[in-house]
């Protein structure tokens, strides 16, 4: 008979007891306990380094980012993003045309934007001011006009873009190939050179304009028409040169011309020649005006406008019938004589029934209209706001009546009142230049009492601190078979103004040097406080190689003369170059001064036998070591670190603008 034993369930899963009755047993037991408490407490001592790890990690992080010249590089890209950015958008941004024109709700105005008095900066506008001043002052006016100009293609999108002459401030006096300049500082200053300025003129505003991605959707597309010249483009009068005149024309257009924008007739007169008819002859000093068959003086200078303006039946006519084809009414096309004529002679081309329509006019001039002494110019000029309000006269906030060497405040009242009267009917509106800053008044003088508009100079170089410009919407329904206006009460109710200012540019720079002003000081303090926080370190003992630790040869010469042992001096150095212990050479201490750790010349080394200014610290280390010093190294290194940074982003700002 055989037995077996089977296990039971609980026998087969219950684990095997360790015998703790002897020694052996009880001390493994134990051992195994302390093992097991030894893994928990290391396990929970990594926790613990590896927070208090990161912990000081995140400290010496903070200690880095988080300090005073990191805070100053903050306010500086701040200031910077304000002064290069910020201003310009939040000026055209308020000049919004939603938040000011007037018009119905089913109204589609015309919107334009008057640019007056550039004037790009060049060695005529500062004679006296030297490299790298004047460099300077071309770059940050040229800068300040393309991002204002950019600003308002961006934000404002005018349908069209007008200039009221003054483009360049020497143009006049730059030398053609035909001309030289009337002054003998400017001859050297060619064709090329103005060509040059030209292409800045390009630079600045023909490219934002093409590069812009429009919204409008007038039938017509934009413009921007800067044919107008000002006395800085051909001079004034009798100083006007006819090939300068013809360059300035060969590439901006004629300056007398018609065109209907926003059903409306621009009428632009070149003012600057005209007012030769009434100036004296530079060589026979005569004036000329009046008819007569006889070529009178100036006569050349002021001939084009005047046949301008004695055809402006034919010109406004003309283009306002092409308007109204263009606009879908059949006309009739120009017609021409067939005769035979000489080939010389040019074909005249006549049109059937030239009438001005009617449209509202505009006439365009750099130099202001004449008004009568003191006319006040209203609350919005910025030099001289008015003494008071209601008054009739106020000197000090009009424009003076007054004239010099290639200028004219105004216009004379003959050579007034003689394009009024020639510009025809529906007159009802005047901009003009010229005078860099705002101005307006309506002339009482003149049938329909034209309220004209002096626009401020768009450049902060040009007397103003706020230069600006003038938007204006134009909103003319007509009836395309007639054109006349539909659904208006009368002519002057077709046109609406708003002056935009642009950033000071002056304040800008003293905001930048109050924050220049700031930064020195707090790094100033700072230095301080940091040097005088730091214990100079205490001068490190020389360690000098086996080979230098021989004693100087003056300071054996010294002991041997000196000394009243019998002993001679060469005894003090074993054979192989090594100090001998027993011997009466001094036992080395550590130095209790700078100069006993590094001595100089007085205590007899150095004196250019020994080697032990090898050992000797640099003049360097000796300045930092001393309070000054320290000051000096924090400074330095604070302000070079802040401004490489600073300047690193005004860069970017520059050059990506």
């Amino acid at each position: 008979m055989s037995y077996s034993y089977l296990p039971t369930a609980a026998s087969a899963y219950q684990p095997a007891r360790r015998d703790t009755s002897s020694p052996s047993g009880a001390l493994k037991s134990v051992h195994d306990a302390l093992t097991a408490a030894g893994r928990t407490a290391s396990s929970q001592l990594s926790k613990v380094n590896s927070v208090a790890a990161v912990k000081t990690l995140a400290l010496k992080t903070a200690k880095v980012i988080f300090t005073i010249p990191n805070a100053l590089i903050v306010l500086w890209i701040c200031t910077l993003w304000w002064g290069e950015r910020t201003v310009f958008r939040d000026s055209v941004e308020s000049c919004v045309w939603n938040d000011w024109e007037k018009w119905p709700s089913n109204a589609k105005p015309h919107h334009v934007a008057f640019i007056a008095d550039p004037q790009l900066v060049d060695p005529h506008t500062y004679p006296d001011r030297r490299w790298p001043l004047s460099k300077l002052t071309v770059k940050f006016t040229d800068q300040y006009m393309r991002r204002s100009f950019s600003s308002i293609q961006h934000t404002l999108d005018p349908d069209s873009v007008l200039f009221l002459g003054d483009l360049f401030d020497g143009g006049r006096e730059w030398s053609t190939a035909h001309s030289q300049s009337p002054e003998e500082r400017w001859r050297k200053y060619d064709d090329d050179y103005w060509k040059k300025e030209f292409h800045r003129f390009v630079k600045i505003f023909l490219n934002p304009w093409t590069n812009q991605e429009t919204q409008s959707t007038n039938p017509r597309g934009r413009r921007l028409i800067a044919s107008l010249p000002g006395n800085h483009d051909l001079g004034f009068g009798s100083g006007v040169q006819i090939p300068v005149r013809d360059r300035f024309q060969n590439f901006f257009g004629n300056g007398n011309r018609v065109d209907v924008i926003g059903n409306h007739s621009f009428v632009s007169v070149d003012t600057p020649s005209l007012s030769a008819m009434d100036q004296p002859d530079p060589e026979t000093g005569s004036t000329g005006g009046g008819n007569g068959d006889s070529e009178r003086p100036n006569q050349k200078i002021w001939q084009q406008p005047e046949d301008f303006l004695n055809a402006m039946k034919v010109h406004r006519g003309r283009a306002e019938m092409d308007e109204l084809r263009f606009l879908g009414k059949p006309r009739n096309g120009r017609l021409f004589n067939y005769e035979v004529s000489e080939p010389t002679k040019p074909a005249v081309s006549r049109e059937d029934d030239p009438e001005i329509i009617g449209f509202p006019a505009i006439l365009l001039t750099h130099v202001p209209l004449y008004r009568n002494p003191a006319t006040p110019c209203g609350p919005l000029r910025e030099r001289y706001p008015p003494s008071a309000e209601g008054l009739e006269e106020d000197d000090p906030n009009s424009i003076k009546i007054s004239s010099g060497y290639q200028y004219q405040n105004v216009l004379t009242k003959t050579i007034s009142n003689d394009i009024v009267s020639k510009v025809g009917p529906n007159l009802v509106h005047v901009y003009s230049g010229d005078d860099h800053d705002y101005c307006e008044i309506t002339h009482r003088e003149f049938s329909g009492s034209p309220k004209e508009i002096t626009v401020k100079s768009t450049s902060w170089a040009m007397g103003v601190r706020k230069p600006g410009f003038v938007l204006t919407s134009l909103w003319n329904p007509i009836d395309p078979a007639t054109g006349k206006s539909t659904g208006l009460s009368s002519p002057g109710t077709t046109i609406q103004n708003h002056l935009c200012l642009l950033p000071d540019q002056l304040s800008i720079f003293i905001h930048y040097g109050i924050i220049l002003a700031f930064t020195i000081t707090v790094l100033t303090v700072r230095a301080v406080i940091l040097a005088l926080r730091a214990t100079p370190s205490p001068a490190a003992e020389p360690i000098l190689p086996l080979a230098e630790t021989r004693e100087p040869r003056t300071r054996r010469r010294a002991i041997s003369r000196t000394s009243s042992s019998n002993i001679p001096a060469t005894s003090f150095v074993k054979p192989g170059g090594l100090a001998n212990r027993a011997g009466y050479y001094p036992r080395y201490s550590p130095p209790q001064s700078y100069n006993d750790a590094y001595p100089g010349e007085e205590t007899g080394y150095g004196d250019g036998d020994g080697d032990a200014s090898k050992w000797r610290p640099s003049n360097s280390d000796r300045r930092r070591d001393s309070l000054f010093g320290r000051v000096r190294w924090q400074f330095g290194s604070s302000v070079k670190w802040v401004a490489k940074v600073s300047l690193a982003w005004y860069f970017f700002l520059v050059l990506m603008w």
